[in-house]
């Protein structure tokens, strides 16, 4: 959740003093990790995931299921044990970390140290994940379960949905008409945070999500269980003035986006080129993903008609005034903004040929002083225009006693505006005083409902990011059109139903390595050629006929090809997620072809390949549409359920069998036929 430091925070009115002090001395933080690191070599492959659970409090005698308030208390909990862990194994790696999050609910889980790139570490994922879900069960109460799942379904309904209660009345930092003060983390960030974009933006933020209309939901939908006349804060009028459209789901708070869950893997390049490599890359494959693991299909007690959570993210944290939102003329003003600064990325970062300016086709602010400013002091002006724009947001929690910091030791002005730019992917450099090097977070997968599915999801993110490095892939399309993917992959059943924009020829030179459809295991046996060798016969380390070696897969850097000039309309189209992932025939592989052709340039063992089969067949199945994703189980579960109405309702029994149900999913006690393979066993949980 980005920078927690101790202090006192001020509010938005005294912040606003030092905002100027806080962008001038964060850029000068940067420069001073630029010009120290910028040169930088050797970083071997590190990569991590991060996994959010929330804890459920489940009351059986009247069958609700309630968001537990318990961050605190757990992890006091789990730092006591981990640590004795660590003492009474000082020389074991794998006790993992748990951090704070949003809402109280919440918790954050970390490997205790970073996977590298080796098969052995890929297929170790899963086990990890499990053991810290287990270590997180056995400390909490008997009654309570760390669940993944990416947006609660009652958060902020009428009634009883936390445990213990509290009242929305008491909202003093978001002035919500839904959620109570408590949900928050008590942590001073959080709810300065969430008091001062309110503050900033000048109104509370305002979400409105299309409801699902199924065949008894009213039409049109006036939400019956909004408090359309409660007054007690100055912005409770604001829903019935038109902050709460028709037809649609109205949340009003930080807390509905901050407090859903997700899936998050930041690698470590082995220089900064090579991070903005992966980064380009990975930016049309973002919308991919979120269609692919899209699991948030309802919102305050109702279905909506989207399955993803990232607008609402994006509605939550929507700082922007009436002027930056382009309502009204700047005058107060500096730009119109026209996103909210959780949001998918405006630019490509590399310097590569490859990355064409016409790729970059949408306009955007950046603050002209800071980029002649990082320009004259030898920043690209690619990168320049990056953080530029990045810092024409306003830093939203200043600690008055950090105003002042020693910005050859400290990062901290600097991040307090990177960390709440909460983008699709986020570059990353290296931490002050930190042995950790540049880095690449891929943001946009929504959390899966089992640790099966999450490893599934990181080991294919991670090959992928191995087979464009290897293979020197092109993925660049106009940033335009990831935008358009964005909203497409937020669509109600969008990985069977949308079309997506993506690049036609991704190879170098326009070449294709040799690739298969299948997964690993239906691939050639360790005895045939297993280097990528390209249709003219030319192997791709450039000699004629002959193999290459076979290499690990921390090895092997493919040189990135001149870019070829022409029309870039022709050279990208619309595709199926199918297309996308298992290929489209002769032309295109897929994302899962080019991987099998990178997994048969390595010396693999047989055994390796065939474990890793299971994790990428996931992907293939529920690309090709035979699994379904998390939002429509949810969605159907929901639909199908005894006591559901038809009228778009998600009731306090239904609720809880639904979390019921996928607490026994992960632990192997329920068939999810249609979501998962026939071969998926469960997670028993060890108390």
């Amino acid at each position: 959740m980005g920078l927690l430091a101790l202090g006192t925070p001020l509010t938005w009115e005294d912040s606003k003093k030092h905002v100027d002090h806080v962008r001038e001395h964060g850029i000068t933080q940067f420069l001073n990790i630029w010009d120290r690191l910028k040169t930088r070599e050797g970083d071997t492959l590190l990569w991590g995931d991060e996994i959010e659970y929330m804890v459920i409090s489940f009351d059986d005698e009247n069958k609700n299921a309630k968001l537990s308030l318990c961050q605190a208390e757990v992890l006091a909990r789990l730092e006591v044990v981990t640590e004795r862990l660590r003492k009474e194994k000082p020389s074991s790696e794998d006790v993992p970390t748990f951090h704070p999050e949003y809402g109280r609910y919440m918790l954050e889980t970390t490997p205790g140290r970073p996977y590298s790139g080796s098969l052995p570490d890929l297929l170790s994922v899963e086990a990890n994940m499990r053991y810290r879900r287990q270590l997180a069960t056995s400390h909490l109460k008997p009654n309570q379960l760390p669940i993944t799942i990416t947006s609660f379904p009652r958060l902020g309904v009428q009634g009883v949905f936390t445990e213990p209660y509290y009242n929305p009345a008491d909202a003093i930092s978001s002035h919500s008409l839904f959620l109570p003060e408590e949900i928050t983390n008590p942590h001073v960030r959080f709810p300065t945070l969430t008091a001062n974009i309110r503050r900033r933006r000048g109104s509370k933020v305002a979400i409105n999500l299309p409801i699902f209309h199924d065949t008894h939901t009213p039409q049109p939908f006036h939400d019956p269980t909004i408090p359309w006349d409660r007054n007690i804060y100055p912005e409770d009028s604001e829903a019935k003035n038109g902050a709460a459209l028709p037809d649609h789901i109205y949340l009003d708070a930080m807390g509905f986006g901050m407090g859903c869950c997700c899936l998050q893997i930041t690698f470590q390049a082995c220089n900064v080129d090579e991070a903005r490599t992966v980064y380009d890359a990975l930016v049309p494959v973002s919308p991919i993903m979120l269609a692919l693991t899209a699991a948030s299909p309802a919102y305050r007690g109702y279905l909506a008609d989207v399955d993803c959570r990232w607008d609402v993210i994006s509605g939550s944290v929507d700082d922007r005034t009436e002027e930056e939102r382009g309502l009204k003329p700047l005058q107060n003003n500096r730009f119109a903004i026209p996103k909210s600064r959780y949001s998918s990325v405006d630019s490509y970062l590399s310097q590569d040929p490859s990355n064409k300016p016409e790729y970059n086709d949408v306009t955007f602010q950046y603050d002209q002083e800071i980029y002649s400013r990082l320009y004259n002091n030898g920043v690209d002006d690619v990168l320049a225009k990056h953080i530029a724009h990045l810092f024409i947001r306003d830093p939203l929690v200043i600690f008055s006693d950090k105003i002042d910091q020693d910005d050859k030791t400290s990062s901290d002005h600097f991040e307090s505006i990177q960390s709440t730019n909460w983008q699709s992917l986020r570059f990353k450099p290296p931490p002050a005083n930190s042995p950790i090097g540049w880095r690449v977070e891929f943001r946009s997968m929504e959390v899966q409902m089992t640790d099966f599915e999450n490893a599934a999801f990181s080991i294919f993110i991670v090959l992928l990011s191995r087979t464009i490095l290897s293979f020197g892939l092109n993925f660049y399309i106009p940033i335009s059109k990831v935008d358009e993917n964005m909203k497409r992959a937020q669509k109600r059943s969008a990985a069977t139903n949308q079309k997506f924009w993506f690049r036609k020829q991704p190879y170098p030179w326009g070449s294709s390595p040799g690739h298969s459809h299948e997964t690993p295991a239906a691939t050639p046996p360790l005895g045939s050629p297993v280097s990528a060798t390209f249709p003219n016969g030319t192997a791709q380390n450039g000699s004629s006929g002959r193999k290459s070696p076979t290499r690990s897969a921390d090895q092997s850097r493919c040189p990135t090809p001149p870019s070829i000039n022409g029309d870039i309309e022709d050279e990208y189209e619309e595709m199926t997620m199918n297309e996308i992932i298992n290929g489209n025939g002769a032309e295109f592989p897929g994302l899962l072809g080019l991987i099998n052709a990178y997994l048969n340039s390595l010396d693999v063992e047989f055994e390796q390949k065939r474990n890793l089969r299971k994790y990428l067949e996931l992907v293939k199945r529920r690309a090709e549409g035979s699994l379904i994703t998390p939002a429509t189980w949810i969605r159907d579960f929901i639909r199908s359920h005894p006591g559901y109405k038809y009228d778009s309702v998600v009731t306090q029994e239904i609720n809880y069998d639904l979390i019921k149900a996928i607490d026994e999913i992960e632990r192997g006690v329920r068939r999810a036929d249609g979501l998962l393979p026939e071969y998926y066993t469960g997670n028993p949980i060890v108390a």
